[in-house]
């Protein structure tokens, strides 16, 4: 199962759990950490909270320490990554104790050490390895409209929106014409540089810009772009001008797809074309294609699946039961969000698809 979507369940389970004091245990062991100074550290906190002065709490941080030691005894050395240790009295019911214990690997290398008692587990190191490391900014316009959106992973995220008063391009009677060509000329001009400000703005707000992308209707596009309008920093993080028929919502996810060139490495664009090629086999009947829990399960046992794609909107359990059928036959198995039009259309199939190594008689 893909690594990063066991994390991101797992962390969503860890969030909700509430302690009633400050007794649920959080350790970060960073990669390259000696594993027997932590060993020894929370050996010494243990006999630290031997001074808490309330005996249910005092028993409970206890606890949880020495499942931690006993599960670090298990490991000689720090594993690659580091690892992260979460433990505690999760009971809900009060008087009743339920003590568990998580131990973690982390997909990416940890560089956080941290011990920490709490009332709710500390995970923002563990969130932000689930984001995606970088951002693209959006920018859709014409003389009428604009948007101003973030790509962020499979999420679009509209930030701005905006609209003008600018004249349509025929005068009405009574003014010359080159009269109302220089006051509609101005009018683009200060939207033009109203959407600059704008996007500038919520662009110095996003982490990790890797570039932006700058798409519209007709000519508006490339005026906005070779003007004075975008600050210079952002200007020269324009890394495509698309041709696109709509602005606003559906404008946004028509660049998207429209700058697949620019993307292809980006984790959106792999899921479209994971889906693009069920879809393609299917639609063209090739024999490469099924669809449906109780068909992919079949030919997943069969070894017939080269790749199997599951909607994120499945339930766990089902999850992991695919994923580890399909680890038998060295099977890709591709969890796929529901953020994007083609997850969309995939958890509408029922959320289980595969594309085949073979035809199947």
């Amino acid at each position: 199962m893909d690594e990063k979507y066991k994390l991101k369940k797992l962390v969503n389970k860890l969030e909700k759990i509430k302690g009633r004091h400050t007794e649920l245990v959080s350790v970060y062991v960073p990669s390259g950490q000696n594993l027997d100074s932590v060993k020894n550290q929370i050996a010494s906190e243990a006999e630290t909270a031997s001074n808490i002065k309330s005996k249910t709490v005092r028993k409970n941080v206890q606890t949880a320490l020495e499942k931690m030691v006993a599960e670090l005894k298990k490991y000689k050395k720090t594993p690659e990554n580091g690892m992260v240790l979460f433990s505690g009295n999760v009971s809900s019911e009060e008087g009743k104790n339920d003590f568990q214990l998580w131990a973690i690997h982390p997909p990416e290398k940890l560089n956080v050490r941290l011990y920490r008692c709490d009332s709710e587990f500390v995970l923002e190191p563990l969130k932000e390895m689930l984001e995606a490391k970088y951002a693209y900014g959006l920018l859709v316009l014409d003389h009428r409209n604009a948007s101003v959106a973030l790509l962020k992973g499979t999420n679009i995220i509209t930030l701005q929106e905006m609209s003008s008063n600018v004249m349509g391009k025929f005068k009405a009677g009574g003014q010359s014409s080159r009269r109302f060509q220089r006051e509609r000329e101005e009018q683009i001009k200060r939207f033009f540089k109203k959407i600059g400000d704008r996007a500038g703005k919520c662009f110095d707000e996003i982490k990790n810009l890797r570039g932006i992308l700058v798409g519209g209707p007709g000519p508006a596009k490339e005026d906005f772009s070779n003007g004075p309008f975008l600050p210079t920093k952002y200007k020269n993080k324009i890394i495509t001008i698309k041709d696109i028929s709509n602005t606003g919502e559906h404008g946004v996810k028509e660049l998207v797809v429209k700058s697949e060139d620019v993307l292809e490495k980006e984790e959106i664009i792999a899921e479209k074309n994971l889906v693009d090629e069920f879809l393609r086999n299917l639609a063209k009947e090739s024999g490469l294609a099924s669809y449906g829990e109780a068909e992919v399960k079949k030919n997943l046992k069969l070894g017939a699946v080269e790749k199997l794609l599951l909607s994120e909107s499945l339930e766990e359990e089902k999850i992991e039961e695919f994923s580890e059928i399909a680890k038998d036959f060295g099977t890709e198995v591709n969890i796929i969000s529901e953020e994007t039009q083609e997850g969309v259309q995939l958890r509408e199939l029922g959320g289980f698809a595969a594309i085949l190594r073979y035809k199947i008689n």
